[in-house]
């Protein structure tokens, strides 16, 4: 029993990431500054698919993109958003980035991408 409850202490003294992933999920919950960025990215082969929702406190512009070199491609764009959320579905493989940029506050966003 001590030993559970020396477990338990050493546990609850560890850091608490802003996001965390269980089974190929990903929950997030951060608070950005105002004009900086928050991103989560992960590589998607073609027809892979992710679920994704997030709300924020604030409107955010908001992107799926991706790199090729010097070249960004943004599947998805949309800016001034407060919420969105869909099915995501690779077209060719590359490692994807959802990322949110605070506007003139900061702004707390929470979120999940799912497998």
């Amino acid at each position: 029993m001590r030993r559970l409850v020396a477990l338990l202490c050493a546990l609850a003294a560890l850091p608490v990431s802003a996001s965390t992933a269980a089974a190929d999920n990903l929950v997030f919950d951060v608070t950005l500054p105002a004009k900086k960025v928050h991103e989560e990215c992960t590589r998607l082969e073609p027809g892979e698919s992710r679920r994704w929702q997030w709300k924020s406190n604030g409107p955010v512009d908001f992107n799926i993109h991706y790199h090729r070199g010097e070249e960004v491609f943004f599947p998805v764009k949309r800016d001034g958003m407060r919420g969105d959320g869909g099915t995501f579905t690779a077209k060719t493989g590359e490692d994807y980035c959802w990322m949110w940029t605070a506007r003139a506050a900061p702004t707390k966003i929470e979120g999940r991408i799912d497998k």
